[in-house]
Order: C-alpha cells, then structure tokens, then sequence
C-alpha cells in the first residue's frame, strides 16, 4: 500500500528522494529469520534513495556492511556522519551525499540513533562509535555549503526532542526528517538558530504515514515550502502488485508457521503510550506466570501491530512484538532498592527535561508491581509508592524479577517468543489485559505526557 502511494506521488515528482528513517530492517519474524534480507530487497523496489540506522545495527557489524556492500551498492546510500571507529575516529560510513534535484544541488547528511550502544547491545557494534555529535554536524554543513548545495537536508534517526535541540544548535539545515520517536507530526516545527531557521518532521512509522515536502528554492536559498503528512489507508490504497508479490514470495517458506493460531484475544491488543500497552501487559504477565516470577519487566520498545477484540493471536503477531536478536529471557533476584534504581534510571531516559539526556525508548513496561510516578521531579526522586500485591516494596528485601532482552553479552534464556507462546496456548483465550499504569503526579494539565 505504502509502494502504491509512493508511485503516486512519483508521477508529478520524478526527480523527488524517498528518504528511509531507519528501524526498517528489523521487527518482524521474516526480517529475524532472514536477517533482514527481506526488508533490503523491499527498499529496493520501493527504489529508496537514502536511509539512516538504528535497529540495523542489532544485526551486527559484519551483517550491516555485507547488506551495504552487495546490495546498497548503486541502489540504496546509507548514511551517518556521526558513527565512527573506536581506535582513530575515522567515518565509518557516508556521511552525505549531494545531489542535484530539478537543477539544485540539494545535500542529504545522515544521523545514526546516537545512543545505539547504550539502548542496543554494544558487543554487536564493538569497534563503532556514536554519539549525537553536533560539532560535526556543524562541519558537515559548512562542508557540503563549500561544495555548492543550495539546499542542506538532516535524515536522523536522533528521534523529534533531540533534532529540536540540534536544530537550534546547528546553522544551516534547511530541514530535519527524522525517525526514532514514531511521532506523526502533521506540520513542521520551524526553529530559529543563528544561521536563520530549520524545518523539523517526523512522520511516524510502520508504513502509517508517507512525509511530503516540496521546498522552493530561489536565488540559491529555500524561501518556502509544502509539507503534507499523507495517510496509507490500506482499504483506500490497492496494494502495489508488484510489491505484493515480493512480499509473498519471501512469506511463502514460512506461511504455515507465521499463520498458526496460538489463542483467541477477548480484548484489543497494541503497543505504544509513554507506560504501557496492552500487549506489553500480556508479555509482563506471560513472564510472571511462565518463569513463576514477583514481578516483570518489558522493554519500551515502540514498534509492533495491533490485534483487534476476537482475533486470533497467530506466532506473527507475538514476533511482531518480539522478533530481536537477543530474545533471551532472564529470572534475576533483585532487592527493592534495585528495583527502584531501575526504573529511576529508565524514567529518566524518558523524562530528562535535556533532550540529549533521553536515551532510550518508551518507559520499561511493569508486571505485577504498582508505582507512583513524578516526570517532571527531579533525577532519582520521580518514583514512588512502589507495592506488591498491596504491600509496599522493602528496600532490602529480595524479590524475583522476570524480564528480557539484555544487552550484556554472554546472556541466555528461553527466548521471549517461547514464554509468550507457552502462555498463550495455555490461555487459549485471552481476557482484556488490565493495564498496569503508575499514579501519575503532577501532570493534571499535561495530557501528552501522561499517554
């Protein structure tokens, strides 16, 4: 459906770049199983011009270059000028590219996920470093203006805060099209900085929305722009039948597993909002019961599909939510002062009222566990009242936590697919999950936080 708007668009923009934001080889079982193969030709036939990383990086340094080497090569540029190696600070791959557009030369500078070895494993990237790296920015910038672009374009993968901050701190970006934070932004944010003012989007993910911008440019400087932030309806778009096909042919191999029924849902399933989803809650639970755990923890990731009220629950959907490449569950005993410091630590990624402080994803999803929650107080003074089962958690009490997907190396565990599917074949049908939100305080007039 994306390809067929996309293909629409092309009709009165020949010449326009597809810009890929990252986070595209990754999240589904197909992608896992064929260690992103599927999404790298999928790009290639939507014919993206360029794209930044994230989740890439999860398959390994050796896989991200053997993909950019046989099969970006000529096709796709993946760019980030702030990823650089660890012994002499060398780029590791592109950082820019310029190209000339209806006459203009416009320039396109990549912007990896700056915090990837703290967010994602770091024995998966060892010899790369990251880091937001604005000084270089700035010099990229002054760069490619050196080479004669008129127009200056950021793909980031920084997620909408932190491009906000860059933007004010980085002269000469005509536009930051960025990607981490899924946020479906309908209109630019437009920032003053000292070299004038820099158009700042996102526009969402998993194929909801296509980001539009038409810049006019006169005399060698943008002086407006067009910017539209398009829906993909599946029912209002035919499916491309091209893209189709390639989607089936790589689905067919795997069709019989991917499509088994596991359970029945009673309620709706989905994942997103700052605490929880409810499939994150059915994950929590899944880990409680199945590793006979106190309490659970979830990552807050933020992709995943949707299942509706009476649909069957098929081993795709569970993939969908947990297809990573290090699924490993763990069973860890932990003191409540532990406990606290954790999720300290993660309400702080999140809540950090300096954007380049924020680095992680959503908050950690909670099993079991009840807690207060202050965003707006002050580092290792946001949580509060934490109870199990009612009764308050003793400091110096050791409790059994579930959870999964560490970064360490050398973890292990039944992967986080088994568990939930153990789960759910027991279940059969699945009641509504009751969400397991914190007491929020502070935040009567901040709806936006507090979703």
């Amino acid at each position: 459906h994306l390809a067929t708007l996309v293909k629409k668009m092309r009709v009165d923009r020949p010449n326009a770049f597809l810009l890929d934001g990252g986070d595209t080889w990754q999240g589904s079982a197909t992608a896992l199983w064929t260690k992103g193969q599927d999404m790298v030709d999928a790009c290639k036939l939507l014919r993206v011009n360029m794209m930044s990383p994230h989740w890439e990086f999860t398959l390994g340094a050796q896989r991200v270059e053997e993909i950019i080497k046989k099969d970006f090569a000529g096709n796709v540029e993946f760019l980030a000028q702030n990823v650089k190696t660890t012994d002499f600070g060398d780029p590791v791959f592109k950082p820019y590219v310029i190209r000339e557009q209806n006459g203009i030369p416009v320039a396109v500078i990549g912007q990896a996920f700056p915090y990837t070895p703290i967010a994602n494993p770091r024995y998966m990237v060892p010899d790369w470093t990251f880091g937001i790296q604005d000084d270089n920015m700035q010099k990229m910038v002054d760069e490619v203006r050196a080479k004669g672009a008129k127009v200056v374009v950021v793909l980031s993968h920084n997620g909408m805060d932190v491009d906000l901050k860059m933007a004010t701190r980085v002269r000469g970006i005509d536009a930051i099209f960025g990607g981490h934070t899924h946020d479906g932004v309908p209109q630019p944010v437009v920032v003053s900085n000292a070299g004038g003012k820099t158009l700042v989007t996102n526009a969402g993910s998993n194929s909801k929305f296509l980001g539009v911008m038409d810049l006019d440019v006169r005399d060698g400087k943008v002086v407006d722009f067009k910017y539209s932030l398009l829906p993909v309806f599946a029912n209002m778009l035919p499916a491309d039948k091209e893209m189709q096909a390639l989607i089936d042919r790589i689905r067919a191999p795997y069709k019989a597993k991917l499509e088994e029924p596991l359970a029945v849902t009673e309620g709706l399933l989905y994942r997103r909002g700052n605490f929880n989803g409810t499939f994150d809650q059915l994950i929590c639970d899944a880990l409680i019961e199945v590793k006979g755990a106190d309490i659970a923890f979830s990552p807050g990731f933020r992709w995943g599909t949707s299942i509706l009220s009476g649909q069957a629950i098929t081993r795709e959907h569970v993939m969908d939510q947990t297809a990573i490449t290090y699924p490993f569950t763990t069973l860890t005993e932990m003191t409540g002062e532990f406990i606290k410091t954790v999720l300290e630590d993660v309400c702080d990624n999140l809540f950090n009222p300096d954007p380049y402080y924020q680095q992680g994803g959503d908050m950690v999803r909670v099993g079991g566990l009840t807690y207060a929650c202050e965003p707006g107080g002050k580092a290792g003074s946001r949580i509060s009242d934490m109870r199990l089962k009612g009764q308050l958690i003793d400091p110096k009490k050791t409790y059994k936590v579930a959870g999964w997907a560490p970064v360490a190396e050398g973890a292990k565990g039944e992967p986080i697919w088994e568990v939930v599917e153990t789960w759910l074949k027991t279940k059969k049908r699945v009641s509504p999950r009751r969400l397991n939100l914190p007491r929020l305080i502070g935040l009567k007039n901040n709806p936006g936080m507090a979703g």
